[in-house]
Protein backbone atom coordinates (compact mmCIF):
# COMPACT_ATOMS: atom_id res chain seq x y z
CA UNK A 1 0.00 0.00 0.00
CA UNK A 2 0.94 3.46 -0.25
CA UNK A 3 0.17 6.75 1.35
CA UNK A 4 -3.09 8.41 0.20
CA UNK A 5 -2.65 11.98 0.80
CA UNK A 6 -5.60 13.69 0.55
CA UNK A 7 -7.80 15.85 2.21
CA UNK A 8 -8.89 12.85 4.73
CA UNK A 9 -5.26 12.25 5.90
CA UNK A 10 -4.62 12.56 9.74
CA UNK A 11 -1.37 14.62 10.56
CA UNK A 12 0.57 13.35 14.07
CA UNK A 13 3.27 15.61 15.34
CA UNK A 14 6.45 14.79 16.57
CA UNK A 15 7.94 17.55 18.59
CA UNK A 16 11.41 18.31 20.51
CA UNK A 17 14.30 20.74 20.29
CA UNK A 18 16.15 19.60 18.69
CA UNK A 19 14.13 17.29 15.99
CA UNK A 20 16.51 16.44 13.38
CA UNK A 21 17.86 13.36 14.83
CA UNK A 22 14.37 11.38 14.89
CA UNK A 23 13.78 8.66 12.76
CA UNK A 24 9.81 8.90 13.65
CA UNK A 25 8.68 10.52 10.65
CA UNK A 26 9.18 7.83 7.95
CA UNK A 27 9.12 4.59 10.43
CA UNK A 28 5.60 5.74 12.04
CA UNK A 29 4.17 6.64 8.49
CA UNK A 30 5.36 3.00 7.09
CA UNK A 31 3.57 1.69 10.25
CA UNK A 32 0.16 3.64 9.41
CA UNK A 33 0.89 2.54 5.65
CA UNK A 34 0.86 -1.09 6.41
CA UNK A 35 -2.12 -0.92 9.00
CA UNK A 36 -4.14 0.43 5.78
CA UNK A 37 -4.17 3.92 8.05
CA UNK A 38 -4.81 7.20 6.35
CA UNK A 39 -2.02 8.98 8.28
CA UNK A 40 1.55 10.88 8.64
CA UNK A 41 3.83 11.40 11.16
CA UNK A 42 5.72 14.91 10.78
CA UNK A 43 8.17 16.58 13.04
CA UNK A 44 7.54 19.59 14.73
CA UNK A 45 10.65 21.45 16.13
CA UNK A 46 8.81 23.40 19.41
CA UNK A 47 11.11 25.10 21.38
CA UNK A 48 10.13 24.70 25.23
CA UNK A 49 8.82 28.47 25.48
CA UNK A 50 6.24 27.49 22.63
CA UNK A 51 5.04 24.50 24.23
CA UNK A 52 1.90 25.88 25.21
CA UNK A 53 1.28 27.40 22.09
CA UNK A 54 1.53 24.16 20.30
CA UNK A 55 -0.85 22.35 22.15
CA UNK A 56 -3.52 25.30 21.99
CA UNK A 57 -3.34 25.02 18.26
CA UNK A 58 -2.87 21.54 18.54
CA UNK A 59 -6.61 21.55 20.26
CA UNK A 60 -8.32 23.27 17.01
CA UNK A 61 -6.47 20.85 14.53
CA UNK A 62 -9.08 17.98 14.00
CA UNK A 63 -7.17 15.76 11.81
CA UNK A 64 -4.68 15.35 14.57
CA UNK A 65 -5.67 12.41 16.67
CA UNK A 66 -2.11 11.97 18.51
CA UNK A 67 0.79 13.35 19.30
CA UNK A 68 5.16 12.05 19.51
CA UNK A 69 6.85 13.70 22.01
CA UNK A 70 10.84 13.72 22.47
CA UNK A 71 13.01 15.47 24.40
CA UNK A 72 12.72 17.78 26.06
CA UNK A 73 9.15 18.07 26.08
CA UNK A 74 8.07 14.57 28.08
CA UNK A 75 7.45 15.96 31.27
CA UNK A 76 5.76 19.66 30.49
CA UNK A 77 3.31 17.61 27.91
CA UNK A 78 1.78 15.72 31.16
CA UNK A 79 0.05 19.05 31.94
CA UNK A 80 -2.03 18.99 28.34
CA UNK A 81 -3.59 15.19 29.51
CA UNK A 82 -6.66 14.83 30.79
CA UNK A 83 -5.81 11.56 31.66
CA UNK A 84 -2.45 9.52 32.12
CA UNK A 85 -1.88 5.81 32.00
CA UNK A 86 -0.17 3.85 35.21
CA UNK A 87 3.42 3.81 33.24
CA UNK A 88 3.13 7.30 32.55
CA UNK A 89 1.91 8.24 36.21
CA UNK A 90 5.23 6.20 37.18
CA UNK A 91 7.27 7.88 34.80
CA UNK A 92 5.76 11.39 35.68
CA UNK A 93 6.34 11.78 31.79
CA UNK A 94 4.53 11.08 28.59
CA UNK A 95 5.99 10.30 24.83
CA UNK A 96 2.80 9.80 23.04
CA UNK A 97 -0.84 11.35 23.36
CA UNK A 98 -4.34 10.62 21.91
CA UNK A 99 -7.00 12.60 21.35
CA UNK A 100 -10.10 10.69 22.97
CA UNK A 101 -13.92 11.86 23.74
CA UNK A 102 -12.53 12.04 27.00
CA UNK A 103 -9.79 14.13 26.33
CA UNK A 104 -6.16 14.01 26.08
CA UNK A 105 -4.73 10.60 27.09
CA UNK A 106 -1.19 10.06 27.84
CA UNK A 107 1.31 7.09 28.35
CA UNK A 108 4.68 6.14 27.78
CA UNK A 109 6.39 3.82 25.69
CA UNK A 110 9.98 4.87 25.91
CA UNK A 111 10.36 2.20 28.88
CA UNK A 112 9.15 -0.77 27.37
CA UNK A 113 10.86 0.09 24.05
CA UNK A 114 14.20 0.49 25.63
CA UNK A 115 13.96 -2.84 27.74
CA UNK A 116 12.72 -4.78 24.78
CA UNK A 117 15.46 -3.26 22.40
CA UNK A 118 18.03 -4.69 25.21
CA UNK A 119 16.17 -7.91 25.25
CA UNK A 120 16.20 -8.08 21.08
CA UNK A 121 19.82 -7.40 20.95
CA UNK A 122 20.53 -10.27 23.40
CA UNK A 123 20.52 -8.47 26.55
CA UNK A 124 19.30 -9.58 29.94
CA UNK A 125 17.27 -7.87 32.34
CA UNK A 126 15.72 -10.27 34.86
CA UNK A 127 17.92 -10.46 37.74
CA UNK A 128 20.55 -7.82 36.71
CA UNK A 129 22.61 -4.96 38.08
CA UNK A 130 21.62 -2.11 36.41
CA UNK A 131 23.34 1.49 36.26
CA UNK A 132 20.62 4.01 34.71
CA UNK A 133 22.52 7.54 33.96
CA UNK A 134 19.28 10.29 33.87
CA UNK A 135 16.32 10.71 35.40
CA UNK A 136 14.83 12.83 33.04
CA UNK A 137 11.43 12.03 31.03
CA UNK A 138 12.83 8.96 28.96
CA UNK A 139 14.76 7.76 32.03
CA UNK A 140 11.98 7.95 34.71
CA UNK A 141 10.26 5.41 32.25
CA UNK A 142 13.30 3.14 32.14
CA UNK A 143 13.18 3.11 35.54
CA UNK A 144 10.20 1.98 36.02
CA UNK A 145 10.62 -0.36 33.22
CA UNK A 146 13.77 -1.95 34.03
CA UNK A 147 12.12 -2.67 37.92
CA UNK A 148 8.94 -4.24 36.47
CA UNK A 149 10.84 -6.48 34.05
CA UNK A 150 12.73 -8.26 37.39
CA UNK A 151 16.02 -5.88 37.49
CA UNK A 152 17.43 -7.39 40.71
CA UNK A 153 19.25 -3.63 41.95
CA UNK A 154 18.62 -0.41 39.69
CA UNK A 155 21.36 2.04 40.56
CA UNK A 156 20.51 5.59 39.25
CA UNK A 157 22.81 8.49 38.73
CA UNK A 158 21.32 12.36 37.83
CA UNK A 159 23.35 15.15 38.55
CA UNK A 160 20.01 16.63 39.44
CA UNK A 161 20.12 15.11 42.54
CA UNK A 162 16.48 16.21 43.46
CA UNK A 163 15.27 14.91 40.03
CA UNK A 164 16.96 11.92 40.84
CA UNK A 165 15.46 12.00 44.38
CA UNK A 166 12.34 12.29 43.64
CA UNK A 167 12.01 9.43 40.83
CA UNK A 168 13.86 6.72 43.68
CA UNK A 169 10.96 8.06 45.81
CA UNK A 170 8.26 7.22 43.31
CA UNK A 171 9.25 3.99 42.54
CA UNK A 172 10.36 2.57 45.75
CA UNK A 173 6.72 1.57 47.01
CA UNK A 174 6.33 -0.08 44.30
CA UNK A 175 9.72 -2.23 43.97
CA UNK A 176 10.87 -1.72 47.73
CA UNK A 177 14.87 -2.51 48.63
CA UNK A 178 15.54 -2.38 44.33
CA UNK A 179 16.63 1.30 44.19
CA UNK A 180 20.03 3.02 44.86
CA UNK A 181 21.98 5.81 44.27
CA UNK A 182 24.46 5.57 41.57
CA UNK A 183 27.62 7.23 40.46
CA UNK A 184 29.66 7.73 36.68
CA UNK A 185 31.71 4.33 37.73
CA UNK A 186 29.93 1.15 35.84
CA UNK A 187 32.41 -1.27 38.14
CA UNK A 188 30.20 -4.11 38.97
CA UNK A 189 26.77 -3.88 36.63
CA UNK A 190 25.57 -6.13 34.14
CA UNK A 191 23.79 -3.48 32.29
CA UNK A 192 24.96 0.27 31.77
CA UNK A 193 21.84 2.26 30.44
CA UNK A 194 22.56 6.06 29.27
CA UNK A 195 18.93 7.79 29.00
CA UNK A 196 20.32 11.01 28.47
CA UNK A 197 21.08 13.37 25.35
CA UNK A 198 24.99 12.93 25.93
CA UNK A 199 26.12 11.97 22.71
CA UNK A 200 24.32 14.16 20.52
CA UNK A 201 26.42 17.41 20.13
CA UNK A 202 30.36 17.61 19.19
CA UNK A 203 32.11 17.63 22.43
CA UNK A 204 29.47 15.64 24.85
CA UNK A 205 31.03 13.80 27.42
CA UNK A 206 30.89 10.54 27.86
CA UNK A 207 27.76 9.28 30.30
CA UNK A 208 30.01 6.78 32.35
CA UNK A 209 33.56 6.32 33.05
CA UNK A 210 33.99 4.07 30.05
CA UNK A 211 37.35 2.90 31.11
CA UNK A 212 36.15 0.93 33.99
CA UNK A 213 33.69 -1.20 31.75
CA UNK A 214 34.52 -4.94 30.91
CA UNK A 215 33.44 -6.85 27.88
CA UNK A 216 31.10 -8.84 30.55
CA UNK A 217 29.03 -5.53 30.62
CA UNK A 218 25.83 -4.63 27.98
CA UNK A 219 26.14 -1.02 26.77
CA UNK A 220 22.72 0.59 25.97
CA UNK A 221 21.61 4.27 24.94
CA UNK A 222 18.75 5.98 23.58
CA UNK A 223 20.71 8.07 20.57
CA UNK A 224 19.38 7.91 17.17
CA UNK A 225 21.87 10.41 15.76
CA UNK A 226 24.60 9.57 15.46
CA UNK A 227 23.44 6.60 14.49
CA UNK A 228 25.73 4.99 16.89
CA UNK A 229 26.84 7.24 19.92
CA UNK A 230 30.12 7.92 21.16
CA UNK A 231 29.60 5.70 24.34
CA UNK A 232 27.88 2.94 22.00
CA UNK A 233 31.09 2.91 20.08
CA UNK A 234 33.67 2.85 22.87
CA UNK A 235 31.44 0.41 24.85
CA UNK A 236 31.61 -1.80 21.32
CA UNK A 237 35.54 -1.03 20.91
CA UNK A 238 35.77 -2.51 24.54
CA UNK A 239 33.94 -6.00 23.35
CA UNK A 240 30.42 -4.90 25.50
CA UNK A 241 26.92 -6.43 24.11
CA UNK A 242 25.02 -3.27 22.69
CA UNK A 243 21.84 -1.54 21.89
CA UNK A 244 21.72 1.87 19.52
CA UNK A 245 19.24 3.59 20.15
CA UNK A 246 17.51 2.93 16.73
CA UNK A 247 17.01 -0.89 18.42
CA UNK A 248 14.89 1.36 21.50
CA UNK A 249 13.17 2.93 19.01
CA UNK A 250 12.19 0.08 16.69
CA UNK A 251 11.17 -1.97 19.26
CA UNK A 252 8.42 0.68 20.43
CA UNK A 253 7.14 1.39 16.68
CA UNK A 254 4.22 -0.71 17.18
CA UNK A 255 3.57 0.79 20.79
CA UNK A 256 3.72 3.98 19.33
CA UNK A 257 1.40 3.37 16.58
CA UNK A 258 -1.20 1.05 18.39
CA UNK A 259 -0.91 3.92 21.20
CA UNK A 260 -1.95 6.54 18.58
CA UNK A 261 -4.98 4.45 17.34
CA UNK A 262 -6.39 2.92 20.74
CA UNK A 263 -5.32 4.34 23.47
CA UNK A 264 -8.06 5.10 26.09
CA UNK A 265 -7.98 6.21 29.81
CA UNK A 266 -7.68 3.85 32.44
Amino acid sequence: MTLALNGETQVVFIIGDPIAQVKSPALLTARFIARGVNAVCVPGHVSADKVDGFFARLDVLQNAPGVVITVPHKQAAMTFCDHLTARARHAHSVNVMRRTDTGWVGDNTDGQGYVQGIKAAGGTVADARVLLVGAGGAGAAIAYEFLAEGAAQLAIHEIDTARRDALIARLEPAFPGRLSIGSDDPTGFDIVANATPLGMRAGDPLPVQVNKLTAAQFAACPITKPTRSPFIEAAAAIGCQTMPGLGMFQAQEELLVEALLTLEAN
